[in-house]
This record gives C-alpha cells, structure tokens and sequence, in this order.
C-alpha cells in the first residue's frame, strides 16, 4: 500500500528533517522523493509505504498536517489509489 505525500510552503530549514522524522517514528519508508526550490518556495514530493505504519491512514493525515502546522507549510497524504483511479478515466 503506498502513499503520495507533497509539501509546499516557504523554504526553511528543517523541513525534511521535520517530515522525514514523522515518518521513520511511524514506520513509513520512502520509496521515492523530489524536491526543488524555486525562487524561495519549497515543494517536495514523496511516494511512500504505508502498510507497516503504526498508525491509521486518517490519522498520519491529520499528524502530517499538524508537523506542517508547526513549520509553516502544507503538508498532504493522499492514497495511490487515488491517482490510480484518475488515470483510467
């Protein structure tokens, strides 16, 4: 089970401390990542395994916003499935 998580925000650091932190402690591994900077703005991409998480789908969400919350930036997770679902479309 896999799992699409994007931050954006202004750069600053820590940001992928911050995120990386979260998820090693909840057991998520990274399978992919992309990151750039553009003029001042941080935007990262991560694919991620989420089938031996510690936590509920719903929960990491709701978490992933609050780190966000406490560094100024948006911080999503969405489920493959959904990008899935959009390219048989």
């Amino acid at each position: 089970m896999k799992g699409i998580i994007t931050v954006l925000g202004k750069d600053k650091v820590g940001i992928i401390a911050k995120v990386c932190t979260y998820l090693a402690e909840h057991n998520l591994n990274i399978l992919d990542i992309s990151q750039t900077i553009v003029q001042d703005y941080f935007n990262m991409m991560m694919i991620v395994d989420i089938s031996s998480a510690t936590k509920s789908f719903e929960e990491i969400v709701e978490e992933l916003h609050q780190v966000g919350e406490t560094i100024g930036v948006e911080i999503k997770l969405q489920h493959e499935d959904i990008f899935n679902i959009m390219h048989r479309i």
